[in-house]
């Protein structure tokens, strides 16, 4: 089944896309602020907002709640992950890429993010794809299966930029865990701008909104 989605389209002639996935029980709606935010200034992007599937999540005793993949554990997040769920998601996300295609958006004019989970789901996609993707957006995110993951990463993912964003006082996916993500993406031949917010927990603020806006209107300009 094909994901559901929240849409803010573009005020102008939609000539690229922004796709941006939330993190653990949220949904589209909850990052729909920041694309009417960013729209004025972005007037020819499209944001797409997919809503993640409801699944019962370990980290919450079970619950049932929008979720990308199921967290174990905070503490053992790189050693104790679900791939089967990462994998399965990303067939769903890629569909939302292909989507965009076909309505005739060129994929280097495409740029996909996301926060949290969502952010840890844009590297687990964007560093596997087949396309040249304008652009990746890690937002208090990080690496999940990182040595799997870098063994799995396609030659063309090294050619899309990367925005990371994170606050020095996370308090839910440490502020070590962003950057040891961003040295791991480095050394290994990846285009990574690293944003840190001295005083932002695991959220966003308007500082890295506006850096965002920076990144998206150098990656994918208007034409």
């Amino acid at each position: 089944m094909s994901l559901s989605t929240v849409i803010v389209n573009a005020r102008k002639a939609h000539t690229a896309s922004v796709i941006f996935i939330h993190g653990l029980g949220d949904s589209g709606y909850g990052w729909k602020p920041v694309a009417e935010m960013l729209s004025p200034h972005l007037p020819h992007v499209k944001f797409v907002l997919p809503n993640a599937p409801e699944q019962p999540v370990t980290l919450n005793g079970g619950f049932r709640m929008p979720s990308w993949y199921d967290i174990r554990s905070l503490n053992k997040i790189a050693s104790d992950e679900d791939e089967a769920g990462m994998n399965a998601s990303m067939v769903k996300i890629n569909q939302v890429i292909r989507a965009e295609l076909d309505t005739g958006i060129p994929a280097e004019r495409i740029v996909l993010g996301g926060f949290s989970q969502g952010g840890a789901m844009t590297l687990y996609t964007g560093l596997q794809t087949e396309y040249r993707l304008g652009g990746l957006v890690v937002l208090s995110g990080y690496l999940p299966v990182r040595e799997r993951l870098m063994n799995r990463a396609t030659d063309v993912s090294k050619r899309i930029p990367i925005f990371q964003g994170h606050g020095k006082i996370d308090e839910v996916v440490l502020y070590e865990y962003g950057q040891m993500t961003q040295e791991v993406l480095k050394k290994s031949g990846y285009n990574v701008e690293f944003n840190s917010y001295d005083y932002m927990g695991h959220s966003s603020s308007g500082e890295e909104i506006d850096d965002l806006k920076d990144f998206l209107q150098k990656s994918v300009p208007e034409n």
